[in-house]
């Protein structure tokens, strides 16, 4: 029955979109709970023409580990790190990313490498806030920068030569696990705070599935009962993230960017009569009051009689600037 239901309310949203004229609540809010994941870890790029990390102990020391992991007995003072560089490599676990699929990786040096263009990084292992392997990272890197170093000690550098990206060089080991199977409410966090925009948020949402499925926590989260079936809580998803709503009108604000000199000025914003000077520079807000009389005209039989009616009063604005030389 349910799934019937979910079919019939799927077609019926097809439509809605033409003739609707809000937001989509997927750009409104997001679930809790579906979230990415940062990654972290320590590695070893080599494979550098020269422009490594040169005589650096803890790059020297990571080479040892290495080397001796692979059965070779080795002295950190026999290696020379110049075409080999100590990294940090950082990543993003999506929600719902699987063992076995693959992420992109950043690598960034921490010692002395002037550039990473041409290197290979090594098996690095990446750990999340918990401490725990998520994934692998490996391969060869894409630099988007160079430099270029003269005999005299001139060098030009285009863009960052020493960070470089590994498309799809993270293998996922482990997975992340979620409530979104397990839970019996979906919780909708909006982007930004608002009781009137979360009210909207409610009534949409009930107005399609009936009263008492969507409720207002406060002015950021909206809970939704979630549908038994596990197997149904992706299509009804689908068509919750679809459902428009009208979103309040934001606050009146006035922004000021004080290193470009832009101001973004709010369409509520409401600017009482002032003056503001600046340097040479004098700006003068002014406001008048225009008075209509309104009149009534009566054809009655003595002729054209004019009665009074109630003034009609509007506001006008004037703003004007002047510069002192």
């Amino acid at each position: 029955m349910i799934r019937h239901l979910l079919q019939i309310l799927a077609s019926t949203l097809i439509i809605m979109p033409t003739i609707a004229s809000g937001d989509r609540l997927k750009d409104l809010a997001s679930v809790a709970g579906v979230r990415s994941n940062p990654l972290v870890g320590y590695g070893i790029v080599v494979g550098l023409s020269g422009s490594g990390d040169g005589n650096n102990n803890l790059t020297r020391q990571s080479m040892q580990s290495i080397v001796s992991r692979l059965g070779l007995e080795v002295s950190a003072n026999d290696l020379d790190a110049k075409n080999a560089a100590a990294v940090m490599v950082t990543a993003e676990l999506p929600p719902f990313i699987k063992p076995g699929q693959t992420i992109d990786v950043t690598v960034s040096t921490v010692g002395k490498a002037k550039s990473l263009q041409g290197g290979t990084l090594l098996m690095t292992p990446l750990m999340g806030a918990d401490g725990e392997v998520y994934a692998i990272a490996q391969g060869n890197m894409v630099v988007g920068g160079l430099g270029v170093e003269g005999g005299d000690g001139s060098s030009v550098v285009v863009n960052i030569p020493t960070v470089g990206r590994i498309p799809g060089g993270g293998t996922v080991e482990r997975l992340v696990p979620t409530p979104f199977l397990e839970s019996d409410y979906f919780v909708l966090n909006l982007h930004r705070n608002d009781f009137s925009t979360a009210g909207n948020v409610v009534d949409s949402i009930n107005a399609i599935f009936g009263s008492g499925v969507a409720a207002a926590l406060d002015g950021t989260s909206v809970r939704v009962r979630a549908p038994a079936d596990p197997a149904e809580r992706v299509a009804f998803m689908g068509i919750l993230e679809g459902i428009e709503v009208d979103p309040a009108s934001p606050p009146a604000q006035v922004i000021v960017n004080s290193r470009t000199g832009t101001v973004v000025i709010g369409g509520d914003v409401r600017v009482s009569p002032a003056a503001v000077a600046h340097g040479s520079l004098t700006v003068r807000v002014n406001e008048d009051f225009n008075v209509d009389q309104a009149a009534t005209v009566v054809n009655g039989e003595d002729g054209v009689v004019v009665a009074g009616g109630d003034p009609v009063v509007t506001r006008q604005w004037s703003v004007r600037s002047n510069s002192r030389p």
